[in-house]
């Protein structure tokens, strides 16, 4: 199977079909196609692969004046890069395989990684991989071609780090084998997406190949970027030949072409496609090392210090609780500030942004997040940003009252949850209540986006709580209290107006 010329990549086209795409359909068919139709670790994955692609192709853009140029020549650049470089995406064969290293042999090692491919699904049970969308359960599964492409990109991407198998890449020790020659597991850093659960975000154009572009980063951009030596070249035009190839190491790891498809894991596939052999590959430094253009990076102040953080995903919090730091535009890539590709918007039209993640826990994966949003241009503005957080830190205000009014209804029943021993019941009865608070919020997101198009702040509180978006609060959080906390009794009805006075305290939310 070969990338560029079979189809594997999941895609909603212009007239609502599903149907696969090959590489080079993404390029010369990619003003016909809508979407892609995939997981959202696998999007990122993709996107990361189109934007290699479309960057060796050009061979730039070296400034914001290509990149408003580059739109027209991009299908016929990329169809004919990917036509020359054709042998570099075969996925079996004897040449060389797309993101699989040369010369890479088992040892004898009992806990070598050599078993089945299934393990490069992140969202399998497989092997120490917990269950995210599976049910089926075991090893040995055999993957069509078309979804093995899709995973090891993926796998290549994403995986997390942690306790790994080990192997000799020509007849060199793998990275992370610290007890060589003794044959004992190696240890594996996270491959450069996944540290911290970092969001992602992609602007969206109306199509797939606009949105391509839109992603594009000018030279200038490029080299602002922490840690980050140059353009580079894909991995596929300078694949190092072992673990001691320095120069072809230091284009994986310090370049933004060499960053952005890596080789994190060092693989090797079966010849007939069910099998691998799977050990470390390249360590790539992640932030405050280096920034990956489409991570967020946010200040937060620890012990009365200000630092910078990558916003990481978090399987509590929907990414639209933090869209006003993904709205951020940084002039100088090493401040805060949301993916570098916002640069490439005009600040006066309104944009549609994808938001995911992988969210992992150490070694573990355990779920995926994502998002689109339709962000008004005002919120490219600090006082739009604001205007945002502020609706975003009223609901969670209201989130926290919710919280304590349950509590309080449960104490005034004989029901202590403030006790040490009633801690997880406490969780999970908050919980089951904030979880329908935000749902039922997040349906009427667009009153709180509407409310963000007038830049003017709003002079209080006070107007927040009477504007469409504080009345929406209000009223979910007002049903989430009303379904957690039973009031048919007498003794239950009391209970239920003093959490409800806790909730609305000085509202008249209390006698509706």
């Amino acid at each position: 199977m070969n990338l560029t010329t079979d189809p594997w990549i999941p895609v909603l086209w212009n007239n609502g079909t599903t149907r696969a795409a090959t590489l080079a359909d993404i390029f010369v068919r990619g003003h016909e196609i809508r979407d892609l139709a995939v997981r959202p670790h696998e999007r990122i994955a993709l996107m990361r692969l189109f934007l290699c692609v479309a960057h060796a192709a050009l061979d730039g853009p070296e400034d914001r004046e290509a990149w408003q140029a580059c739109l027209a020549r991009l299908p016929a650049a990329a169809a004919n890069y990917l036509q020359r470089w054709a042998p570099a995406f075969e996925l079996l064969g004897d040449g060389q395989r797309f993101l699989q290293v040369p010369n890479l042999k088992a040892t004898k090692a009992d806990d070598d990684e050599g078993n089945s491919v299934s393990k490069l699904d992140m969202a399998l049970a497989t092997g120490n991989n917990p269950t995210l969308f599976d049910n089926s359960g075991g090893d040995g599964r055999a993957f069509p071609p078309e979804q093995l492409a899709l995973v090891l990109l993926t796998f290549q991407c994403l995986s997390p780090g942690g306790t790994i198998g080990v192997a000799l890449w020509d007849n060199k020790p793998t990275p992370g084998w610290k007890s060589y020659p003794k044959p004992a597991p190696g240890q594996s850093s996270h491959a450069p997406c996944l540290p911290g659960s970092m969001l992602h975000a992609f602007p969206r154009g109306a199509n797939l190949l606009a949105t391509i572009h839109l992603n594009l980063l000018p030279g200038d951009v490029v080299v602002s970027l922490p840690g980050i030596t140059g353009l580079g070249r894909p991995v596929w035009e300078q694949m190092p030949a072992s673990p001691t190839d320095k120069p072809a190491i230091a284009n994986a790891a310090q370049t933004y072409l060499g960053r952005l498809v890596p080789i994190s894991r060092a693989i090797r596939l079966d010849n007939d496609g069910r099998g691998l052999l799977l050990a470390n590959g390249v360590d790539y430094p992640s932030w405050p090392e280096a920034r990956e253009a489409s991570a967020t990076i946010i200040v937060r102040t620890i012990k009365g210090q200000p630092d910078r953080f990558v916003l990481g995903a978090s399987l509590d919090k929907a990414p639209w609780r933090e869209l006003h730091a993904l709205a951020v535009q940084s002039a100088f890539m090493k401040d805060a500030g949301g993916p570098a590709a916002l640069n490439n918007l005009a600040g006066d039209q309104a944009f549609d942004l994808w938001v995911g993640a992988l969210v992992a826990d150490k070694a573990k994966v355990l779920d995926t997040v994502e998002g689109v949003y339709h962000v008004p241009a005002t919120m490219l503005a600090s006082t739009g940003q604001q205007r945002y957080a502020d609706g975003v830190q009223l609901a969670e205000q209201t989130a926290w009252a919710l919280k304590r009014a349950v509590t309080r209804y449960h104490a005034e029943i004989g029901d202590k949850l403030d006790r040490p021993d009633a801690r997880n019941r406490r969780n999970a009865l908050q919980n089951k209540a904030t979880f329908q608070f935000w749902t039922q919020a997040e349906r009427e997101l667009p009153l709180l986006l509407a409310a963000v198009q007038s830049a003017d702040p709003l002079p209080d509180a006070t107007a927040w709580r009477r504007s469409g978006w504080g009345q929406t609060v209000n009223h979910a959080a007002r049903l989430a209290y009303e379904t957690a906390c039973p009031h048919e009794t007498g003794r239950q009805l009391q209970a239920f107006v003093k959490g409800l006075a806790i909730l609305f305290p000085n509202s008249a939310n209390r006698s509706n």
